[in-house]
């Protein structure tokens, strides 16, 4: 009888050990493989780079003027990159209020203000490339028939980094990212310039 109440106890401290043993491996990976933050500024570098040449293209078949183009492209870099940072933000943050009951004072913390400049700052660098071809293009026609070849290119890197870190497929992902990013272009082109109102 006393050997078959000390089992279970015996099988519940092995398990018990063995979810914090796997709990500690997922930490330290956490802070230790580079795709826990590579993937977070694909995403976002690749938001960066479709709203910001959607609204490019938007304003292009709008108004033919390359230079209200590159201040559209400007003024979503901008307001993207603060969208991006204060989302970043505030999640990280409330999760952080959330855990803090649970955490010890010695284990690392992610910063959120640091994670909010990071994403900001990947969401720029993708809003660069419409707005890097733009201005190195000159005329209303030329630029929206060359601007989608370099975003088509960036979107295709884009996604197959993404699979990288992943470890997936990369020509699929490519391919996807590609695809999904031209839909959001061309809806918003097209809306535009078939306007009647």
């Amino acid at each position: 009888m006393a050997e078959q109440k000390q089992l279970p106890l015996t099988i519940f401290i092995d398990i018990e050990g063995i979810i914090e043993h796997d709990t500690d491996q997922e930490d330290n990976s956490d802070h230790s493989k580079p795709a826990q933050w590579l993937a977070p500024a694909v995403f976002a570098a690749n938001d960066g780079l479709v709203s910001t040449a959607s609204l490019m293209l938007g304003m292009g078949a709008v108004s033919q003027d390359v230079n209200a183009m590159i201040v559209t492209g400007f003024l979503g870099l901008i307001a993207g990159a603060c969208s991006m940072a204060i989302a970043e933000f505030i999640s990280i943050d409330s999760t952080l209020d959330n855990e803090s009951s649970q955490r010890d004072d010695d284990e690392p913390r992610k910063d959120p203000i640091r994670a909010a400049i990071a994403e900001a700052f990947a969401f720029a660098v993708g809003a660069l490339v419409p707005l890097t071809v733009a201005l190195l293009l000159e005329g209303y026609n030329v630029t929206l028939g060359v601007v989608e070849g370099p975003i088509s290119v960036v979107l295709a890197v884009f996604g197959w980094i993404g699979a990288f870190l992943d470890g997936a497929p990369g020509f699929r992902a490519a391919l996807r990212v590609l695809l999904w990013g031209w839909v959001g272009m061309v809806v918003t082109f097209g809306l535009l310039i078939n306007r009647n109102w």
